[in-house]
C-alpha cells in the first residue's frame, strides 16, 4: 500500500530519535551498557522510520534494521553505506533483545554483564553520524 509522504511526520520521529539518543549518552559510564546500547537502537529505528515516512512507494516492511536500511539504500542511492553503518552498530551489540533479555546470552550471562567491552562513546559518536546523515536527507527533501 503506498503512503502519502510527511516530512512533518518524520521530523517529529527525528526528534524523538534525538531524544532517545541523548537518553544513551546520558546512561555513559553508569554500570550499564545494555542500555546505552538498547537506547541506539531506539533511536536508529526512529531515525530509519523517519526516513520511510518521506517516501510514497509501497513498502514492504523488512525484517529488523539491516533489512530497512537495504530497502532505504535501493530507493534512495543518497544513502549508500546506511546498511553498513547498521551492520556496524549491530556488530557491536545495538539490538532490541540481546540488550534487553538474558534468553539471549549463555547462562549465566546477563544483558547487564553482556556488553562491559562494548565502547559506548564510540557507538555513541558512530550513530550521531547516522542520525545527522539522516536528519540531512530529510531536511534536503
Amino acid at each position: 500500500m503506498a503512503q502519502t509522504p510527511s516530512i512533518p511526520e518524520a521530523q517529529r520521529w527525528l526528534q524523538q530519535a534525538e531524544s532517545d539518543l541523548q537518553a544513551a549518552h546520558n546512561d555513559i559510564r553508569r554500570c550499564c551498557p545494555n542500555w546505552v546500547l538498547f537506547k541506539v537502537h531506539q533511536a536508529l529505528e526512529k531515525a530509519l522510520v523517519a526516513v520511510i515516512l518521506c517516501h510514497s512507494e509501497a513498502f514492504e516492511a523488512p525484517v529488523g534494521l539491516l533489512g530497512v536500511a537495504q530497502w532505504l539504500e535501493a530507493v534512495e542511492p543518497k544513502l549508500r553505506g546506511l546498511t553498513e553503518e547498521v551492520e556496524w552498530l549491530h556488530g557491536c551489540g545495538v539490538d532490541s533483545k540481546a540488550t534487553q533479555y538474558p534468553s539471549y546470552h549463555p547462562f549465566p550471562i546477563t544483558p547487564n554483564k553482556a556488553f562491559n567491552s562494548v565502547d559506548e562513546e564510540g557507538v555513541l559518536k558512530r550513530m550521531q553520524g547516522v542520525l545527522r546523515r539522516l536528519q540531512d536527507h530529510v531536511d534536503r527533501l
